[in-house]
């Protein structure tokens, strides 16, 4: 018996709710059975019987993500531990990580699910936060980790440690900390470069340096990476993949280094990472011109 997929939509998009129901019924007819968790399943109001996610590992093949980028960075912090593969449908505006838009579905997951397919593996982060010494905050990050002031602070001086020692101090409003896969988001705004997902890199980026000398830095993504704050007590936060974060107090460290966890995504034969960021760039500035 085939082995169960699983639905993961954005539970806040009713758009990505309704194609959840009609990505059911199409692997119905192909065969195959949808998990869905509780929430998702209530909310579907679909004869199915929910499924935790812990109980997805080694028993589902796939998820379907449907949602945006953001549900995608989501969903990947969840399923990535299970070592569990995502296929993304695009509900959301640029798309840079998912695979299908809505009307490529019917005709594409198929293929997909029956093994004509292309994995694209995409390292990830683990980051902590030290305090006296012990780790209070662990995090997985697929984009990046970013270390910035707070709303209301004044510029701030970044240290970055690699290799057991002080390497660069920027006077900045923070730095990021990218993935190749988060090349494209974040630190491709504070002006950093974009990587193609199998380099073997960690790029270091300031935001806004007070500095003509602060320029990204990229390193081996297995080097251990400590941040802190030098300036005076000041606001400064932590956050992970735009989604999660805490604030950090004055003596706090961030560490980075690579994490054993990978996600792994689901493409059709043929893809090819420069289309999709041609592609997707052209459509970003198309959006704005039109604005």
């Amino acid at each position: 018996m085939a082995a169960p997929i699983g639905l993961l939509p954005n539970l806040e998009k009713p758009e990505a709710l309704r194609r959840a129901a009609e990505v059911a019924r199409l692997l119905q007819r192909l065969g195959r059975t949808a998990w869905f968790e509780p929430d998702a399943a209530a909310l579907l109001g679909l004869d199915v019987r929910p499924q935790p996610l812990e109980s997805w590992a080694g028993r589902v093949e796939v998820s379907v993500v449907l949602g945006g980028d953001g549900t995608l960075l989501q969903a990947a912090k969840r399923l990535a531990p299970l070592g569990i593969a995502i296929v993304g449908i695009n509900l959301g505006h640029l798309g840079f990580l998912t695979e299908l838009e809505p009307e490529e579905v019917e005709a594409d997951l198929p293929g997909l699910l029956t093994g004509t397919r292309v994995l694209d593996q995409r390292n990830m982060l683990r980051a902590e936060i030290l305090r006296d010494g012990m780790v209070v905050q662990r995090f997985l990050a697929l984009n990046d980790v970013v270390v910035s002031k707070g709303p209301f602070s004044r510029l701030i001086r970044v240290e970055v440690g690699l290799r057991g020692r002080p390497a660069f101090i920027w006077p900045a409003d923070g730095i990021v900390l990218s993935t190749p896969t988060g090349s494209t988001a974040y630190a491709l705004s504070a002006g950093g470069p974009v990587l193609s997902p199998d380099v073997r890199a960690l790029s270091i980026t300031p935001i806004c340096p007070h500095s003509f000398y602060a320029r990204t830095v990229a390193v081996d993504p297995a080097e251990e990476v400590r941040v802190r704050i030098v300036t005076p007590p000041t606001d400064a936060f932590v956050t992970v993949d735009g989604q999660h974060g805490a604030q950090l107090v004055p003596g706090d460290v961030v560490v980075t280094r690579l994490a054993t966890e990978q996600t792994v995504l689901w493409r059709r034969p043929g893809w090819n990472f420069y289309d999709v960021l041609r592609r997707k760039l052209q459509e970003e500035e198309g959006a704005h011109a039109g604005e």
